[in-house]
């Protein structure tokens, strides 16, 4: 299908583009810009005055819950709800049911998230068996089968020795490892940061040094292997001081942040709102503006959703029972504008953290406008406002502490590999 997308402001993050132009696509390629390539006849012309036309949004954390939990979601839900946030390429993390620790499962799931007209799927593999922080997986295999890094998700992995052996296996084979940093026993029992929130409600609590001591034995243990290490759900400002002196010293480290931890604290928390129990923790306003600052300056490299749908009922129950977790994937677009427009971002610098930027941490050719690269592109009306509310979300977790709040900027088209997959004729 060969189709013109007219007269649209085009960003491009990778080559710092940004103006109105023509875009040319055939056979899922981009194959051209401002010009037309000689005898070129659209099958389909989009006019895109007065929207954005993006690479397609790369989001490097969201939970599909299949295999196990489809009570929460399934593919097809969480997949449509990608493609109304424009986001063309994820990866999911290995925590399912089972964990995505044999290949076969990777397959199943690969072949499953396959189309022709769907998102991208990337998945991660276990670092370790059943994510139990014991036994190594077959590492070789599931990169085999489809694993383009390996994850231990959220579960810990207290064994330092087991950590040591995992990195130098995947430094031999130049395996990327995602961790989030949170050291287990500091961490045993808490729901909330430890600050002047938690001890008004009388809630358990997290220390920032929980993710300090963790990122300080992974940043050791990365100087010993040379392993890639990727830093997952990055929350404080000290983590942050810490990647940032890591990245100094030349070590291959990158890392990401919410889009929770970027624009809330604590005191969202407000009176017990279970939409706020997350892992890790949101922490207090001065580790809210570090981020900020460390996601605006480069020290933070990519800016992720950290899609986890959760059923409603497991949200209705006690701040310290309730489920973890937050629906993201359509609030991802959104949240990174309101960002640049509250703090004087440039818009291409802020759209980078969600689309070049983790696609280089990926290792794929995505998130750029450039004649060649496949045609994922993301089309929105900066301009629309919106109100998130469980009507307006499509994945089928509800669960966010954003409901209720306005939005502004609001997808039109999503497009991947040259085909329209989604289309919203009031965007």
């Amino acid at each position: 299908m060969k189709i013109h997308i007219a007269h649209g402001r085009i960003i491009d993050p990778a080559s710092q583009r940004d103006a109105i132009g023509n875009l040319y696509i055939a056979a899922g390629k981009i194959v051209a810009l401002d010009h037309p390539p000689a005898g070129f006849a659209p099958n389909r012309v989009i006019d895109a005055r007065g929207k954005i036309v993006i690479p397609g949004l790369v989001d490097l954390a969201a939970r599909l819950r299949e295999p196990g939990y489809e009570y929460l979601a399934t593919l097809e839900s969480e997949m449509y709800a990608a493609t109304v946030g424009g986001v063309t390429t994820l990866s999911c993390p290995p925590d399912t049911d089972p964990p995505l620790d044999e290949p076969g499962l990777v397959e199943m799931l690969k072949h499953r998230a396959h189309g022709r007209e769907q998102t991208h799927v990337y998945p991660l593999g276990a670092l370790t068996e059943q994510l139990q922080g014991k036994r190594l997986t077959e590492m070789g295999e599931l990169h085999d089968a489809g694993c383009i890094a390996f994850s231990q998700a959220n579960e810990p992995l207290i064994d330092t020795q087991v950590l040591m052996r995992a990195l130098a296996y995947a430094a031999t084979f130049n395996f990327p490892v995602w961790l989030q940093p949170q050291e287990a026993h500091l961490a045993r029992g808490g729901v909330a940061h430890d600050g002047e929130v938690s001890t008004r409600l009388g809630l358990p609590s997290i220390p920032t040094c929980a993710e300090t001591l963790a990122l300080t034995t992974i940043l050791q243990l990365v100087r010993e292997t040379g392993a890639r290490v990727h830093i997952c759900r990055l929350s404080s400002a000290p983590g942050v001081a810490l990647i940032r002196a890591a990245k100094s010293e030349g070590l291959p480290i990158t890392a990401d942040i919410s889009i929770n931890h970027l624009h809330l604290s604590e005191h969202d928390i407000g009176f017990f709102n279970a939409h706020c129990r997350l892992v890790p923790p949101l922490r207090s306003l001065r580790d809210r503006d570090a981020l900020q600052q460390g996601l605006a300056d480069g020290t933070i490299d990519a800016l992720v959703s950290d899609h986890s749908p959760v059923d409603a009922d497991a949200k209705q129950l006690p701040f310290e029972a309730a489920e973890v977790g937050a629906s993201g994937l359509e609030l991802l677009l959104p949240l990174t504008l309101r960002w640049a427009h509250h703090h004087n971002i440039p818009l291409s610098r802020a759209l980078a953290r969600v689309t070049c930027d983790p696609a280089r941490i990926l290792g794929i050719s995505a998130g750029q406008i450039t004649p060649g690269a496949p045609a994922d592109l993301c089309l929105f009306d900066p301009d629309q406002e919106w109100v998130v509310t469980p009507a307006t979300l499509k994945s089928q977790g509800k669960n966010t502490p954003f409901l209720g709040h306005p939005m502004q900027g609001k997808v039109s088209h999503t497009l991947v590999d040259g085909y329209i997959i989604h289309e919203d004729a009031r965007a």
